[in-house]
Formats: structure tokens, sequence, C-alpha cells
């Protein structure tokens, strides 16, 4: 069976690249014929090791000159991207006659299905459906993001499978009959855990709108001086790196606090830490939550839409805050902190409830999914 991804780009050191890396990978060893298609790589190498066996392909649509321009600009350049994005992605499906093919929701999510290249076509959402309206933005942007939210809706409908990685978000996007809930699999296969005896908290993200970061810093300077032997180490890149070095300055956190390039051995620094932490404003279903749950670690994090309320059993094995308390925030992180017993049960009882998350238990359904689509298609 060949099966061809659609995704902006692999360069980034994101959920959605990691995951996507993660079931090509998986499925280039179950004899699958995996292509991956992209708009925006240039040149660059992905940044998860990525079987040989599996296809790249990219476009050189470069979306995301976009970024940053005014609303203008983006209206003045978008018809033409779009016209070349669609021209070569169809001439490129023509040419692989795929039995499937799957949108990472790119831009290519709302033309995808017009292409009658003989395959079936689906939809992978890594996102809350309220993404867009939760970017912030204000004035003629706010009405751009209800209209861009509404033409979301429009364009799931016309899949054969449209798919959410959480019964949360699946709720949101109401009765459709194309929608189904496969979570992301883990990573790895966890081998050790994490002791939770270190005084070492960690997060990982962009640093950019959506993780919020800043609230992360607010809330580490009400607790930092009440414990001096812990220190906050934070992983990540983005637009937002110079605007987090000056607030932690500003801050005076000192070296209790350390912003670090990306990492690719992410597995070490969790075993090394105690305690886990998120403050996003929205996720899909986040990794960096599933990897530390895994490795046994205690999370702490904001019910922001969508995924924390189904990975983090509150009291159990972690905290959920409401979204902006940053005070009952630190106030969860204190218990934590204060009490080694407290992170060790809660840190086995993170890593029990990662079961439902492995490889063995997600990978299956897409086989199945896959399966049945070609069963319809030869019908």
């Amino acid at each position: 069976m060949r099966i061809v991804y659609c995704i902006p780009a692999l360069y980034n050191s994101g959920g959605m690249e990691r995951v996507l890396t993660l079931k090509a990978n998986y499925l280039v060893d179950q004899g699958y014929d995996l292509h991956i298609i992209t708009t925006d790589q240039r040149g660059r190498k992905p940044f998860f090791n990525l079987d040989d066996r599996v296809q790249l392909y990219n476009l050189d649509i470069n979306h995301e000159e976009q970024n940053g321009q005014g609303l203008w600009l983006k209206l003045r350049d978008y018809p033409l991207k779009r016209y070349r994005h669609e021209k070569r992605l169809k001439a490129l499906l023509m040419r692989l006659r795929a039995d499937v093919v799957v949108s990472m929701f790119g831009e290519e999510a709302f033309f995808l299905t017009k292409i009658q290249d003989g395959s079936r076509k689906v939809l992978e959402y890594h996102f809350s459906k309220l993404k867009r309206l939760q970017y912030g933005r204000r004035g003629l942007w706010r009405w751009v993001d209800l209209w861009r939210t509404r033409k979301d809706a429009e364009a799931v409908k016309g899949y054969d499978r449209f798919v959410v990685l959480t019964e949360e978000d699946r709720a949101l996007w109401g009765e459709l009959p194309n929608i189904c809930v496969i979570p992301n699999p883990l990573p790895f296969e966890p081998q050790e855990q994490a002791d939770t005896t270190s005084c070492r908290i960690i997060a990982a993200g962009r640093y950019d709108y959506q993780k919020n970061f800043e609230a992360l810093l607010d809330i580490w300077a009400m607790i930092h001086k009440d414990f001096p032997a812990w220190r906050l180490d934070i992983y990540g890149d983005g637009p937002m790196r110079s605007l987090l070095e000056e607030r932690l300055k500003g801050l005076g956190l000192g070296e209790s606090l350390t912003l670090h390039p990306p990492t690719r051995e992410i597995m070490r620094e969790y075993l090394s830490s105690s305690i886990y932490v998120m403050t996003s404003r929205y996720e899909g279903l986040p990794m960096v939550l599933l990897e530390a749950q895994a490795l046994g670690l205690p999370i702490v994090s904001y019910t922001c839409p969508c995924g924390p309320r189904d990975i983090v059993a509150d009291g159990v094995n972690g905290y959920l805050v409401p979204e902006g308390r940053e005070e009952e925030f630190a106030a969860r992180l204190r218990l934590l902190m204060a009490d080694e017993q407290l992170r060790r049960d809660m840190g086995r009882a993170a890593h029990e409830a990662s079961s439902r998350y492995r490889m063995q238990t997600v990978m299956p359904q897409w086989l199945e999914l896959f399966e049945a689509l070609v069963r319809i298609s030869k019908n």
C-alpha cells in the first residue's frame, strides 16, 4: 500500500514533525510504501531521524514567507502561492497514484479532496478546533480568525476520514460522520523511569504565543527563592526567544532558570528531572506530556484545549490548573517540590497511565483505518 503524507516541513523540532517521523518509520517497517510531501523544507534536513526508505518531495511553495506580514500583503501573495501549490501537488499525486493521501492540515487541506488521483483522503488534525480563536488577535485579524475557523469546519467534511487526537476535540467538531479519534503514539517504549529525586523541573516546546512560556517564567518568579536548590530548564526555540530572554533578565531569576535550544536527547533530560510543567494556551495532544508521563514524571499543566484533560488525572498523576491562575499553578508546584514521596507516587501513576499511548496500542488503529479505506476503494 502506498501512503502519502502532506506536511509544511520536517525541519522543525515540534510534536507534529516528531509524530509523523515516528509513524512513517513504523509504517515502512510494516512494508508500506511511504512518501512525504512538504511545501517549506528549503533544503533543510528533517530534525528527527527519518528512515531512508521514506521518499521526500518538496514543492517549493514557501508559505512561511508570509509569516509576520501584514494582512494586505498576505492577501496579495496568497492566491499565487495557492495556485502553485495546487498545481504542483496535483501533478505529483497523479504521478505517485497513492492508495491513501493524508493531510496534516497544511494549506492543501482546503483543496486536496478536489484532486482526482484515485486515492482515499484523510485529514489529520494536531490542534484544537478553537486553535485560530486562541491566537488572541483583535480587530480585523479577529474576523479573519473567525472566518478561517468556519472554513476549517467546511473543509473537514469532504474527507473520507477526519482524525482528531482527543475526545475533547471530537466533541468540539460536533456530529461528523467521518470523524474518529486516534491519539499520538509514544515515540519510545520506556525502559526507565525518573526517580524524581532531583531538584529539577523541565518544560519543552516552541518559543511562541501558543506555548505561553512567559507565564511559566512569572510562576517561577513566585517560587524560586523559597526553593534555592531547585532549577527550571526549558528546551525549545522560536520567534519569542529574545522576548523570553529579556523577561528572564527582568525577573532576576539568575541561574535558577535556563532557556536551552532544542535537543534530540530529550529523554535523557526527562529522566534527570522530577516534574514536568506546561502552560500552553492551546494544544492538540501534547507529545511532551505523553513522553514525560511515560518516563514517570508527575505533571502540572493548565487545562488548555485540548489534551491535558485526556492525559492527566488531577490529583492522581499530576495536577490540572485552570488557565491563567498563576498563583494556583505555583501552589501545586510547591506541593510537589516539597514532597518527594508525593512525586514518586504520582510519577508511578503517570507511568501506568501511559500504556494506552504506546505504539502497539495506537498504530494498529491507523493500520485498520488504512486497510478499511482501501477495501472501500476496491469495492
